[in-house]
């Protein structure tokens, strides 16, 4: 997938959707679902590289930003570029949250929370499986 852009909008029908991505994806990104802590393929991954959304190519971290917050799920204190992530008010659960998706396509990636790191103080918790990782080559 290439680095797409958060303003050229992706709108696929859910049978295409269903084509483009493994079950896995499919549940987190289109279903709103959650992997379990400490299982996705990402959250431990220390090599250099960007962070793209699976179900689009939009570019939304780089490994610089990412750290390790005990969480289990990859962790960044900020976007590529903050258009990229949309945000919307999340009552699951019986809680206030703010769940983060892509802003091209709508893809649920996670969660974001106000107890990250310096300098933004904010954690953006992300499934494993709505991110494509690209090592830097």
């Amino acid at each position: 997938m290439s680095d797409e852009k958060p303003d050229d909008k992706l709108d696929l029908s859910e049978q295409e959707w269903r084509r483009r991505l493994d079950p896995e994806a499919y549940a987190v990104l289109r279903e709103e679902a959650t992997e379990r802590a400490f299982t996705g393929c990402l959250w431990n991954e220390k090599r250099e590289g960007a962070y793209a959304c699976r179900g689009c190519g939009t570019l939304l971290f780089r490994s610089g930003t990412k750290y390790e917050s005990g969480s289990g799920w990859p962790s960044f204190f900020r976007p590529v570029d903050e258009s990229a992530i949309g945000q919307r008010e999340d009552r699951e659960l019986g809680m206030v949250r703010t769940e983060i998706h892509c802003a091209r396509c709508g893809g649920h990636l996670g969660h974001l929370f106000d107890d990250g790191p310096p300098p933004t103080g904010l954690r953006y918790c992300v499934n494993s499986a709505s991110l494509e990782f690209r090592p830097e080559d």
